[in-house]
């Protein structure tokens, strides 16, 4: 094992600045000329430099002095939490990061403790101390060394824009990080190769990518290998590491952390958090291992039907990039072939859809998004599925976690009167409010995120986790147009929600539906009970507008006439099935 390797991870709260810190990292080691140099280096997608996240985590190889130091670039957001969590068990130590400008926010302290739980060596450091005021700076100094329990004088000043107190992070990472360590985790041989899987991508040539850590033994390129969980089994075709672009070497040894390009092109053959091994050993699986749960479900259609092979062909490439993503077929009467997808949280579907549109221009129309439900013991992921009738229903409940400035606490609070929050509990956390409560995930999904940024003007930040389930009062509210359900407008909704939410959704569809030569009724119904009731007028023509004088029972004939047309028109539309625009469901699920 070689003592001089480093593997570390930058841990931060959104927007604190941890890309911009690993830029002039980069820099300052020389691993990337400065002429070369752009912001977010470590950042690939498109969608990461326009939403100022990171969304995919990005490995590097640095060398510093006589060192090697492999830094793991990791998203911030909890929705990417369990892949957070394999970059964290394949290091040794984490830079937690904070604003000095913002202070410590829900993600830090959630990312102190998952970093605590791994074992890590944690260093503290304070950044943008170019533009802080010097009390922010000490004020954010005090806190974040009392929440690490060490003196304030051992917490680095940073600037991740100017490259101030860079040279004095490597010093410190150099030192008080340890050298990997051998684990055995009894394995029953001794020349024995094991590595972790802790994040993958997609090659058209060279098939999955598989990014490792290695904890025993090395890996050569044209090595058998196998994967534990998913008994998957490839040729090492190429073998690498990081710097930052994909460099060859024959051989990547104990410590060390680096990628196999395996071949497989199925990928449901590669997981993260897998063990990798070489064929026909006889090795334990790394400790850890899960598969990651999709939480929020949503279906998706492709705006123009003709587009569903290629939707389903770009689907299948994104879940090479995205292990995390599932979806199966689905169908609609009025928006045809398309598929349920599953995701860890809303910004993983949002993140998703805006990569179809920008990667693949595939434009989608999507349902509401939902969650899991357990009705009477069966798990129900689709809202059509739900039963009017039945004894027990279970929703996802999340623990959630606000970090708030005081004057503030008072309009948090009031929203327990638009979210269903319980056991909630305030407490005073340096000069902020901690907010501590339960809320169930339907309520979180929904717009939660966007009302706390408004209500504080986007200075309370917070943090999630799901805690179980528990019992709820919940009915299926479902939207008829012309006679027709729309299965892609069908929620669960709380009982007492749904006369407000009834009237809303069918007004809304009453200013957005196009009029036909018809008029169309549209019904919001729960419990087999029409809620609310909305028309949308016919169009009309003047067809007597040509006739001046005369005697009227001419006109009459006409007017009886275009009745009757009118009446065989909306037959035909009902047996036809009634076809409601893209822009429609696009408008009404911002709402």
């Amino acid at each position: 094992m070689d003592s001089n390797i480093r593997n570390f991870v930058i841990t931060a709260h959104v927007d604190h600045g941890k890309s911009t810190l690993a830029d002039r990292l980069l820099e300052s080691t020389g691993t990337v000329e400065k002429r070369l140099m752009k912001p977010q280096y470590l950042d690939q997608l498109e969608l990461e430099r326009e939403r100022g996240i990171t969304i995919k985590m990005a490995p590097v190889r640095m060398k510093y002095k006589n060192y090697i130091l492999n830094l793991i670039d990791t998203p911030g957001h909890s929705d990417f939490a369990y892949e957070v969590s394999r970059a964290l068990a394949a290091v040794e130590g984490a830079v937690l990061l904070v604003d000095a400008t913002q202070g410590i926010q829900a993600q830090t302290l959630a990312n102190f403790e998952s970093a605590k739980k791994s074992g890590l060596k944690i260093i503290g450091a304070v950044n943008k101390i170019d533009v802080a005021a010097p009390e922010q700076i000490e004020n954010s100094i005090g806190d974040l060394a009392e929440l690490l329990n060490i003196e304030p004088e051992k917490i680095l000043k940073v600037s991740g824009k100017t490259g101030d107190g860079v040279p004095e992070l490597l010093e410190t990472i150099v030192r008080e990080i340890p050298p990997p360590k051998n684990l055995n985790y009894g394995s029953p041989i001794k020349n024995h190769s094991r590595a972790l899987v802790f994040d993958s991508l997609y090659d058209e040539h060279k098939g999955i990518i598989a990014f490792i850590r290695v904890f025993n033994g090395s890996f050569k390129t044209n090595d058998d290998v196998g994967f534990l969980a998913t008994e998957a089994r490839a040729k090492a075709k190429e073998i690498g590491y990081f710097a930052p672009a994909f460099k060859t070497c024959q051989e990547i040894g104990e410590g060390m952390i680096g990628y196999i390009a395996t071949g497989i092109k199925n990928p449901d053959q590669l997981k993260i958090g897998d063990t990798l091994i070489l064929q026909n050993s006889k090795e334990k699986a790394l400790p850890g291992y899960q598969e990651p749960k999709p939480v929020v479900f949503v279906s998706f259609y492709p705006e123009e039907t003709d587009n569903y092979d290629e939707f389903k062909q770009a689907l299948g490439k994104l879940k090479l990039t995205d292990s995390a993503l599932t979806f199966e077929a689905d169908s609609s009467e009025v928006l045809g072939r398309g598929f349920k997808g599953g995701f860890l949280g809303r910004l993983h579907f949002e993140i998703t859809a805006e990569r179809l549109e920008k990667e693949f221009q595939i434009s989608t129309v999507h349902s509401f998004p939902s969650v899991a439900y357990k009705v009477d013991g069966v798990l129900i992921t689709n809202p059509k599925d739900f039963p009017n009738e039945y004894n027990q229903v279970e929703e996802p409940v999340t623990k959630i976690e606000i970090v708030t400035p005081p004057q503030y606490l008072g309009g948090i609070l009031q929203l327990k009167e638009i979210f269903r929050i319980s056991d909630l509990t305030t407490e005073t956390f340096k000069n902020k409010m901690l907010v501590r409560a339960k809320l169930p995930l339907a309520d979180l999904i929904r717009d939660f995120d966007d009302k706390l940024k408004s209500i504080s003007q986007g200075f309370a930040s917070f943090y999630y986790e799901i805690s179980g389930y528990e019992r709820a009062d919940l009915a299926k509210v479902e939207v008829v147009v012309a006679g027709q359900v729309v299965p892609g407008l069908t929620r669960i909704l709380p009982k007492k929600d749904i006369e407000r939410e009834a009237r809303f959704t069918a007004e809304t569809l009453k200013n957005l539906l196009p009029r036909q030569q018809f008029m169309q009724a549209i019904q919001v119904t729960a419990g087999g009970r029409i809620i609310a009731r909305e028309n949308v007028p016919a169009l009309k023509k003047d067809v007597t507008g040509y006739l001046y004088g005369g005697d009227r029972t001419r006109k009459m004939k006409l007017w009886k006439k275009q009745q009757k047309g009118k009446k065989k028109l909306k037959a035909m539309a009902e047996k036809s099935q009634i076809k409601i625009p893209a822009h429609v469901f696009k408008e009404l699920l911002k709402k």
